[in-house]
């Protein structure tokens, strides 16, 4: 293997390093991970490449955790933390029951726009997700208090007026967006629980 880059240990490195930082801007994150190949390339250079001399070069590089946070700090951005997986599940489950709770017959939407509120709060107050998730996530969870009322009237207009059927799938409609923001949130989840592989 002629260039150290390429090398399973740095490219690990590396990879950790560029999922700890996905809330930078992109020409920052590219420049970061462009200077840590060159300075790494650069080290290796000189020295027997094996994995004992890769090893000691990432170590005096630090942690992806501790590149990732400085990079972060440099930006003003606090690094997301991960919390427990039983906390992100609730939050999650509390997000995709919107959906299928919205269609129970007459109080429905309403404990379905429950549900989807209190995932939103509950995302909100979490330190797992950066501003921009927080910021997407919750407008998607309270999109349903405007979605399922135009969806329902744009029915009742277009249409021989509001059956049964319509108004469920009115809500069905309206309703997406939450399962869809924890799709979203789910996957920013594994992200940051990965985000310190190996040093």
């Amino acid at each position: 293997m002629n260039n150290p880059v390429d090398h399973p240990l740095v490219r690990a490195h590396l990879d950790a390093v560029a999922r700890g930082t996905a809330t930078l801007p992109p020409e920052r994150r590219r420049e970061l991970l462009a200077d840590l190949r060159e300075h790494i390339d650069v080290s290796l250079t000189e020295v027997p490449l094996d994995d004992d001399a890769i090893r000691s070069v990432l170590a005096q590089l630090g942690t992806p955790r501790q590149i990732a946070e400085a990079a972060l700090a440099e930006e003003g951005q606090t690094p997301p933390a991960p919390e427990s997986a039983r906390r992100t599940n609730l939050t999650l489950a509390l997000a995709v029951l919107a959906l299928p709770v919205s269609l129970v017959p007459l109080a429905g939407p309403v404990l379905g726009f429950a549900a989807a509120v209190v995932a939103a709060v509950r995302v909100t107050r979490s330190r797992q997700w950066t501003r921009r998730e927080k910021r997407q996530a919750a407008v998607l969870m309270v999109s349903p208090l405007l979605l399922t009322p135009a969806i329902t009237v744009a029915f009742t207009l277009f249409s021989t007026g509001l059956t049964p059927s319509a108004l469920l799938l009115a809500c069905a409609l309206g309703f997406c967006p939450s399962p869809i923001a924890a799709l979203r949130l789910s996957r920013a989840a594994t992200r940051v629980r990965t985000a310190d592989l190996p040093a």
